[in-house]
């Protein structure tokens, strides 16, 4: 059920003086399948709590408002084991998935917000990836934000009307209103047939068109599906799941239509960048090349496109993100440039996917900035990951939910000002399974007055 009355209980408690933070220590809350601690040095109180190695561990806080808003909340924990997530419950409902950077110091990390009650309260942290040790939370009332100080003139300085149009749109609407997003075409026509409204989005892959894929016998028409779908009046997003251009190991365990993942190469990515006259950095030069031929298409079908390549890279489960930030953000800047100043390319509005700072490869290349994000059955509004986007360009970028697993409740993203500017759900079961998302729900996100739909952005360029 979308809880709109959350909408006028934070717009209630938007000003507040300042409150002294408090901290709850973890030893001391409700555990669920972990224990108790102390044999790693530093931590407060009497111990913290390890032990989180399966999806249902969980330490779950009380805590007493005063009266109800919005509290800024942060977690004190120790990473020995890699860089980990987490996710953040409040009153059961409304999660956020927070990143925990590999550590072996007890380190405060930003948690996001959780929106309060008057009178006594839960805020669990639950297991999500798990084996890392928490010593405490803090809470302390959240300052009213101010207005957004993003900018909508885009990176590239020679960008087509089309994409100047785009990205002013959706400048328009920051903070006001989300766009609804699907990947791929026939989980979209699901949506139309099922819910009765279609995306303003849809979401599309350059995957099966470079060498490694085609000469395997992949083919996509998904740059037609595009052009279609923008004389609709909609909102076209690419994604490049670049299949590696050489070493594919092709066995049982790992076949080539994985050749995306780092599991599944032995391509490595800061040896192809070395330089610029091995065969494997040519090879990457091809497949940009081979890209910027669909690209081409769109431009002169006169499409904009919210283009994210190298997505998903500090998760290193890409090969592009495999050997660190760097080679990433080196890569990244090579197809910015690649495409836009060697081909010509000025239909994109260039979208980043990473959260981490160190990944980031810089305002000048960036024209929105993007986090993807799945937690079964949460929809909540991820202001954890919203707000850490936020602080990444201090509020000077769009930011958007480039992929979700389940679509997030329209007054819980109001309530908590988490302004995403678009979502788009996977697709198969991420929309019409069932599990992630309920029809019931589906229907009554799509009906909110906050979600646009086609219907609604038709002549979106004049507006």
């Amino acid at each position: 059920m979308i809880r709109t009355a959350l909408v006028s209980l934070f717009v209630g408690c938007a000003s507040f003086a300042a409150a002294q933070t408090t901290t709850l220590q973890a030893e001391s809350a409700t555990l669920s399948g972990v224990t108790v601690a102390t044999a790693v040095a530093g931590f407060s109180g009497t111990g913290y709590v390890e032990g989180f190695d399966t999806s249902t561990d969980e330490i779950k806080f009380t805590f007493n408002a005063t009266k109800s808003q919005l509290y800024d909340l942060s977690i004190v924990y120790n990473g020995p084991y890699g860089d980990k997530y987490t996710n953040v419950v409040s009153n059961g409902a409304g999660g956020s998935q927070v990143s925990l950077p590999a550590t072996t110091a007890w380190t405060t990390v930003a948690g996001g917000q959780v929106l309060l009650n008057a009178g006594a309260n839960t805020i669990s942290i639950q297991s999500n990836w798990g084996w890392y040790l928490i010593d405490a939370i803090t809470l302390s009332p959240s300052p009213a934000r101010g207005p957004h100080k993003i900018t909508t003139k885009n990176v590239n300085k020679n960008a087509n009307s089309d994409a100047k149009s785009l990205l002013s749109y959706l400048g328009s609407i920051y903070g006001k209103k989300i766009l609804s997003g699907q990947q791929d075409q026939a989980s979209l026509d699901w949506v139309t047939t099922n819910v009765g409204k279609t995306p303003a989005i849809l979401g599309v892959d350059f995957m099966d068109y470079t060498e490694s894929r085609i000469s395997r016998g992949a083919s996509s028409t998904d740059v037609d599906k595009a052009i279609d779908f923008a004389a609709k009046g909609g909102i076209v997003t690419f994604v490049w799941h670049w299949g590696s251009p050489v070493g594919l190991y092709d066995n049982e365990t790992q076949r080539w239509w994985s050749g995306f993942y780092t599991a599944a190469t032995d391509f490595n990515i800061a040896d192809a960048l070395a330089d610029t006259t091995n065969a494997n950095y040519t090879l990457l030069i091809k497949d940009i090349d081979t890209i910027a031929v669909q690209l081409k298409k769109l431009q002169a079908a006169k499409v904009p496109v919210l283009f994210r390549p190298l997505h998903e890279a500090e998760g290193k489960w890409f090969w592009w993100g495999a050997q660190g930030p760097e080679p990433a953000k080196k890569l990244y800047r090579i197809v910015y440039d690649r495409l836009t100043n060697h081909h010509g390319i000025n239909n994109l509005v260039w979208v980043w996917n990473s959260v981490a700072e160190s990944w980031y490869p810089g305002n000048d290349v960036v024209d929105i900035v993007s986090a993807d994000t799945y937690s079964q059955g949460d929809h909540g509004p991820i202001s954890a990951t919203y707000n850490s986007l936020l602080a990444l360009t201090n509020d000077t970028k769009i930011i958007a939910a480039a992929e979700i697993g389940s679509v997030m409740d329209p007054a819980l993203l109001q309530a908590y000002q988490a302004d995403w500017v678009y979502f788009c759900v996977w697709s198969g079961d991420f929309i019409s399974g069932g599990s992630w998302n309920s029809l019931d729900l589906l229907k009554s996100v799509y009906s909110s007055d906050y979600v646009l739909t086609l219907d609604e952005i038709k002549g979106w360029k004049k507006k």
